[in-house]
């Protein structure tokens, strides 16, 4: 258990300050959820918060969402997109749609996303059944990643660091 860690964290280091690959979903593989594609290449040029999110716990984080919302980070420098993990979740497509467009109403700016296929869980090693949080700056480097609820301290850190970058 503590080689899993320390590989763990030696990983983890190594990916805090980098860009991740890109990822591009579009037809089967996923993509907006107007159908259209989607690339994580737009991760630049504003400070994004990116939420990998298995539909089964996505109220896991709410707390968190609703605090990040209540700070008013200026649109044209801070944005968010979230990717619904649609392979980690027992719902059907037509369920998690109907999730979604009430969500896109409570978060109209956020960028929402479908992966059928885990496909950032295997290109980014994001875990799997879980809520992912990932905060990018301007360069599209990732300056904070966590999985599972997020606490105060988590939260302060995020907005923090979001303050920072703008």
């Amino acid at each position: 258990m503590l080689n899993f860690l320390t590989s763990f964290l030696l990983v983890l280091s190594l990916t805090l300050g980098s860009q991740m690959p890109v990822v591009k979903l579009a037809g089967d593989d996923g993509g907006l959820v107007n159908g259209k594609p989607f690339s994580t290449e737009m991760i630049k040029d504003k400070v994004y918060l990116f939420f990998y999110v298995d539909p089964d716990v996505r109220k896991k984080n709410d707390d968190f969402a609703n605090k990040i919302k209540a700070q008013n980070f200026p649109k044209d420098k801070f944005g968010s997109i979230v990717v619904i993990n649609m392979a980690a979740t027992w719902l059907p497509n037509f369920a998690l749609n109907r999730v979604v467009k009430k969500k896109q109403k409570e978060f109209p700016d956020a960028i929402y996303v479908k992966d059928f296929h885990k496909t950032f869980v295997k290109k980014w090693n994001l875990k799997d059944d879980e809520y992912n949080v990932l905060l990018f700056d301007k360069d599209g480097k990732l300056i904070f990643y966590k999985a599972g609820k997020l606490d105060d301290k988590d939260t302060q850190e995020v907005i923090k660091l979001i303050k920072e970058n703008l």
